[in-house]
């Protein structure tokens, strides 16, 4: 079982532990262990690096350092959490001032961070670690008839080029596809949702939202998979508010892109945490309540039990 150090961030704890448990629910169900770091603490948000940049490293590189006492990769699976973490460890690594500032207020707390960590994000892990081919011998409820919106949002494959393309991302579109579902055009998927104006400028966050939900329904999607917590809440929570402004009629599902994956897995929906949602899809019910085939070879499973 291939074990990974787990980085759940504040979000995950709190107001979309749906994204928590259904990270937690489809490592499982593939043989991967998420064992979570024991006393992380927040990683400071990207925010707070254009503010003070000396603490805001230093708290990002706490959760390092922690995590550099075992031999395992970090999987953050928050966009800002990751990016926060990725860039902590880019800037040390690259400027030798930096990280001894850095490690001069991490050993105040009896802690140094030599730079042996490497942060990745689950969607990385699952296609690049576990592999789409592998992925797929385990589905059990194929995701045949499904339309998604891949909705990577602006911070996991930015500034620097990592495990996908940063104009052009295409490892979920390939991941989904393997699962069996259709791919819709959706050209805004690298677009910001507007991300934290919502509590700042929230007409220009709901109209960038808006045109990301409408791209969305003029191409057919069914649902939009996400990767990024504040892009879920953004394109979720506040559809009632962008109809209220815009005389729009959204009801546009929004699912982590783990969600989606643990349904093709067999794995129920309120492991899922699906059942937290605002949303609901019904064309992703109708696959999570079908009868179950055998993972990988389209055979009924009859030891296998509906959802």
């Amino acid at each position: 079982m291939q074990q990974y150090s787990y980085y759940p961030g504040c979000s995950l704890h709190s107001a979309h532990k749906g994204y928590d448990m259904s990270c937690r629910a489809v490592a499982e169900k593939l043989g991967c262990e998420l064992i979570e770091i024991e006393d992380w603490n927040c990683c400071g948000a990207t925010i707070y690096m254009s503010v003070k940049e000396i603490t805001s490293l230093a708290i990002a590189s706490r959760n390092l350092a922690l995590a550099e006492q075992y031999p395992r990769d970090v999987v953050a699976p928050c966009s800002s959490c990751f990016t926060v973490l990725s860039k902590a460890n880019r800037y040390l690594k690259n400027n030798r001032e930096l990280d001894q500032k850095v490690n001069s207020c991490l050993a105040e707390a009896g802690l140094h961070y030599g730079g042996g960590v490497r942060v990745r994000h689950p969607l990385d892990v699952l296609t690049n670690d576990v592999g789409t081919e592998i992925i797929r011998t385990y589905v059990e409820k194929p995701l045949a008839g499904l339309k998604i919106a891949n909705y990577y949002g602006c911070q996991i494959v930015r500034p620097e080029r990592g495990f996908d393309d940063r104009e052009n991302p295409t490892t979920m579109d390939d991941l989904f596809e393997s699962l069996g579902a259709e791919n819709v055009y959706f050209p805004m998927k690298v677009r910001c949702c507007g991300g934290m104006l919502m509590t700042t400028y929230e007409e220009v966050a709901l109209k960038l939202s808006k045109e990301l939900l409408e791209c969305a329904l003029e191409n057919g999607a069914d649902c939009i998979a996400t990767t990024c917590p504040l892009c879920q809440m953004n394109l979720e929570s506040y559809q009632d508010k962008i109809n209220r402004a815009f005389g729009s009629k959204f009801e546009m599902p929004i699912l982590f892109f783990t969600q989606v994956i643990g349904v093709a897995l067999g794995i129920d929906e309120k492991t899922l945490g699906i059942d937290k949602n605002f949303y609901r899809c019904k064309k992703l019910e109708e696959i999570a309540r079908s009868t179950a085939v055998a993972a990988g070879n389209g055979k009924p499973a009859p030891e296998l039990v509906e959802a």
